[in-house]
Order: C-alpha cells, then structure tokens, then sequence
C-alpha cells in the first residue's frame, strides 16, 4: 500500500506552526511527514524560513508516531557533513527512532549564504557523494578521520548515537545522481512521477528500496481562490530542478515564473474541493513506482482545514490506492 506523508513546509510557515500542523497531521492518519531545509523561501509571498533542525527537535516532542524526514538536507556548503550527522543523530534519539535523513546536492538559493562560489552540478554531485561517505562513518560509530577532495574530518566522533542507525535518502534527479543513490542509499527521493528515474536507481543498486516523493495540493471549498494561491506561492514549481536548482534568491524565481499564469499552475497542481484531482496526482506517482508520496497544502494559513478534509475525505480515498 502507498504511504502518503505531510509536508512541514518551511517557506510558509513559522516555527510554532509548523509544530502545530504536525501534530495535527499525525491526528488526521498521515502515514509519515517531511520537511524542508532552507535559509530562504523561493518566493517573497511565502514568507518564511526557520531552521528546520530546531523544528525538528520540536516536532519529535510534540508528536508520538509520526515519522520525521528532512527533505532535503544539503549536507555539503551551508552545513559541514559532520555536523549533518550529529544533527540526524540527535533528532533520531529525540524521536525515539522515527527520523530518516533526506539527502540531496543543494540549491543556490540555499548555499549560497556560506559559499564562496556556487559549484557545477557534476561537483555538486561529488561532494554529496563524499559527504554521505563521511556521514555513514559517523554512524558507524567511532573515530573518523578524513582528508578527501572537497573535505576534511580530524578525529570526529558522535558521542551519542542511536541504536537504530538513521536512514539515508538521496535525491536522484539523472543517470549520475541515480547511481549515487543506488549505491550509497536506503531509499531514493524525487520530486517528478518519472519512471526512468527510478528505473535508474533499481539498475544501480535501489531494487528494493523505498522511493519516496513530493507533491503539491492546494485544497480550498472555493477552487477560484486555490488556484489564486497556488500561482502566488507556487508558480516556482514548473521550472523543474536543472534551472531552480541554479537560481540564487526569491527575485530570481519570481523573474523566473512571471510568465506563468494561474491556468498553468491549474494543470500541475490539484487545486479546490474535489477528491479525485488529487487522488489523479497521487496515482501517477504509485504508477511511476514511488512507494511514498508526502503532499504539500499551498498556504501555511490553510493547514488546518485542509487536514480536516484529509481526514474525512483524501486519506480514506487514497487507502485504496495499491
């Protein structure tokens, strides 16, 4: 059966909300929530932007079941790989074992607030690649020492460390990052129901493991007024992850998308009332071979009527998905 997970939407949300959300969201039957990591919103009309490692902490208090994802954490510019696995390390023990650790190569709009130059997408791949090395020692247990291309490590240790090891999910996006993640992942993640992606990721080392993806919804009574958020907050989204990943601020994704129209984001993203739009969404993804589809509600405003209708009306429709 498809698992269907909540999104803490960072960009859209303060902290305590987020918190909040959650907790409601583990009360409406959601199977698992993720959350994003980013130092800004793609676009000025989100709004916000707490650190999500704290959210974490938080979260893993407030709720009693639910599972916690980053989604994705960029272990590689902004934060140094072993503080990643001290952070994944901690929010695991906190959580009583219901972390997982989603990896991925990052994004300008992110990185760039601590990094001298924003790298090409094959180094970026390189350095994920060596960062993940560098985290499974960690939790491995035990002094790690490392001198590599891109990072150095003297005599690092966690001092506390879960007894269940935290799992480890990379974005794969191509050939490259497929193969990366086949090899060195205990689930792949995606934001597109591409097939071949995951075709990728089973040739090179993923058959088996579990694929996890992320969906926007935007659920409102008025499907005029849906539509009119999902534009103003998520009109970033078509621009697919080669252009959004190279794109340094919320000026450049709103330059980026104003030619985008509300019909546009209407056709890619599920808006208004209506069950079967979204349950459409969510199938594509189950037929692409995703194990796990987190949604994202448009509008950090519009949480709580929108996992009321979850509750009542998506998740029911969605249990009958295989």
């Amino acid at each position: 059966m498809t698992r269907i997970g909540y999104t803490m939407m960072c960009e859209q949300s303060g902290p305590r909300a987020l918190v909040n959300d959650l907790v409601g969201a583990e009360k409406a039957g959601f199977d698992f929530s993720v959350a994003s990591d980013h130092y800004f919103p793609w676009l000025e009309e989100q709004g916000h932007s707490p650190y999500v490692w704290s959210v974490l902490g938080a979260a893993a208090q407030a709720t009693e079941r639910i599972p916690l994802m980053t989604y994705v954490t960029c272990p590689t510019m902004r934060y140094h790989p072993a503080v990643v696995a001290q952070k994944a390390a901690t929010v695991q023990l906190l959580s009583e074992g219901r972390f997982r650790l989603g990896l991925g190569s990052g994004e300008n709009l992110n990185e760039h607030v601590a990094a001298a130059e924003w790298p090409s997408a094959a180094t970026r791949q390189d350095m994920l690649a060596e960062a993940v090395e560098i985290i499974g020692a960690l939790f491995d247990g035990g002094y790690v020492n490392h001198r590599g291309r891109h990072f150095q490590v003297g005599s690092a240790r966690l001092w506390d460390l879960p007894e269940k090891r935290v799992p480890i999910g990379m974005a794969v996006s191509g050939p490259r990052s497929s193969r990366l993640a086949g090899q060195h992942a205990d689930f792949a993640i995606a934001v597109e129901p591409e097939r071949g992606l995951l075709e990728d990721f089973d040739r090179r080392g993923g058959a088996g493991k579990p694929r996890v993806g992320q969906l926007p919804v935007c659920f409102d009574t008025d499907r005029e007024a849906a539509v009119a958020r999902a534009h103003a907050q998520f009109r970033w989204f078509g621009g697919g992850w080669k252009v959004n990943a190279e794109l340094p601020g919320p000026a450049a994704f709103d330059a980026a998308s104003q030619f985008v129209t509300p019909q546009n984001v209407a056709e890619s993203i599920p808006c208004g009332p209506d069950v079967e739009p979204f349950v459409k969404a969510v199938r594509e993804y189950a037929d692409a071979g995703f194990t796990e589809i987190a949604l994202v509600q448009i509008g950090g405003e519009h949480q709580r009527p929108f996992l009321e209708w979850a509750e009542k009306e998506l998740l029911p429709a969605l249990r009958e998905l295989p």
